[in-house]
């Protein structure tokens, strides 16, 4: 397992927006280019993020965590996919609109997953919050790796390619019409032997529902699962960042991550 490293014990990088790329219908991918990604080495993590300080309308910012895809130290490049909320959420608004040539502040990488290849097999869950993350572990798995992957997306055209193993069987859940996805989860076959799972998204689905069913039903370690909420329903971005601080302190088992 990773021992989980916090992006505040890495310095700060000036890097530079180079393009932008529609995903979905809610979400889009920004490109960034620096002069020096020496930060990033080391990072093995495949749930690796930032913490991204975005710019107002004000001239103040506000920082917001994101998964970096695709590093290479040397280019200097990397992405971030963006989730879209119409004018709801700073850094959904700001990716939406900005521009080749914006520069922004970012600080990390963090990181506490990478799927362990001494595991039998693999389970994904998220919804489009946990997207990029899964996008990456699949990426890193090997060729004749084993299990599922599962992703919530708002409805079936927000869906997007997202490459696999053969052994790895990828399901999309449309929120709407398709059952809950904590239901799906259960319906899964489950495999034979040691799974190691990464499940991330809406924090009442992952934390609430998900959660008990991996370690009490299933019996699963709490060291073979990598399990958090990404966001809270009905919260603001804020009114969540400060729930979860309060979550964390008052049981910090429930957000750790194997």
């Amino acid at each position: 397992m990773f021992r989980a490293v916090k992006p505040e014990t890495k310095p700060e990088t000036r890097v530079e927006v180079t393009s932008t790329q529609r995903l979905s219908p809610g979400m889009t991918r920004v490109h960034f280019r620096a002069d020096d990604l020496s930060a990033f080495v080391g990072s093995v993590c495949t749930d690796r993020f930032l913490r991204l300080e975005i710019p107002l309308a004000d001239g103040s910012t506000v920082v917001r965590t994101y998964t970096a895809l695709d590093p290479s130290i040397t280019e200097g490049t990397f992405a971030i996919d963006f989730v879209l909320h119409g004018d709801a959420g700073a850094a959904g608004c700001w990716a939406a609109s900005t521009e080749p040539g914006e520069a922004l502040t970012v600080r990390g990488p963090g990181g506490t997953y990478a799927p362990d290849p001494t595991a039998d097999w693999h389970l994904l869950v998220g919804d489009e919050s946990g997207l990029p993350a899964i996008r990456a572990a699949l990426a890193a798995l090997p060729a004749d790796a084993r299990g599922h992957a599962v992703i919530e997306v708002r409805s079936d055209d927000h869906r997007q390619p997202l490459a696999a193993p053969a052994g790895v069987e990828v399901r999309w859940v449309d929120a709407i019409f398709d059952p809950p996805l904590d239901d799906v989860v259960r319906e899964l076959p489950w495999l034979l032997g040691r799974v190691h799972a990464f499940v991330h998204g809406e924090a009442g689905m992952t934390m609430r529902r998900i959660r008990p069913y991996l370690l009490r039903e299933r019996g699963m370690p709490r060291g073979d699962l990598s399990i958090s909420g990404y966001w809270r329903r009905g919260n603001s971005e804020d009114a969540f960042r400060s729930w979860k601080r309060a979550q964390a302190s008052a049981r910090p088992a429930a957000y750790a991550a194997g």
